[in-house]
């Protein structure tokens, strides 16, 4: 997206901007960074689509192209740049306006183009720090598709994550667990 040249008054107060866009998945938002033209809208649309079709929660767009983070009681939030509050380019259509929210607290990073994306990837490489807060992050690596890495880590576990008791998640009792055992053989 070509944004209008940088007005002043496009800057909440202490807020740093960022050349990304973020999407409000549930409760919490995905903010998609990478350099121009790795997918960042393309990204941010897919999510919006995969919440209205019910394979993610209700997704939503926070912003396209620049987005303000600010930290706020140990949470870091996401704010689209105002001139562009409501406004996303779909590649082939142009820039189009689409329902958004003004805010939302950020709960994972997605970063496109990623030099450290990998097929298992080392563990140190799934967490970001942003404004002194750690967040999970998603390095997708150059030529793989995205959605299905942010739709798989919005609704699996990690093995590192304890499982759910089974009266939570198995209505009846009846459920079969995948535990964090690798086969060998």
């Amino acid at each position: 997206m070509t944004a209008p040249p940088a007005d002043p008054r496009d800057n909440p107060p202490d807020a740093p901007s960022i050349h990304a866009s973020a999407v409000l998945v549930g409760d919490q938002a995905v903010l998609i960074r990478g350099p121009s033209g790795s997918g960042k809208s393309r990204l941010a649309f897919d999510l919006i689509l995969a919440g209205r079709s019910g394979q993610i929660p209700a997704a939503v767009l926070v912003g396209d192209d620049r987005i303000y983070l600010e930290a706020r009681q140990g949470r870091l939030w996401a704010q689209p740049a105002p001139r562009l509050a409501g406004l996303i380019e779909i590649r082939g259509l142009g820039i189009r306006r689409c329902d958004f929210v003004s805010e939302a607290p950020l709960g994972q990073v997605v970063d496109l183009d990623a030099a450290d994306g990998a097929r298992l990837p080392a563990p140190e490489s799934l967490t970001t720090t942003l404004s002194g807060i750690e967040l999970p992050r998603i390095p997708v690596q150059s030529g793989f598709s995205a959605l299905p890495l942010v739709v798989a880590a919005l609704t699996t576990r990690s093995l590192s994550t304890p499982p759910a008791s089974t009266k939570e998640d198995c209505p009846g009792e009846i459920c079969n667990h995948i535990g964090p055992v690798v086969a060998t053989d």
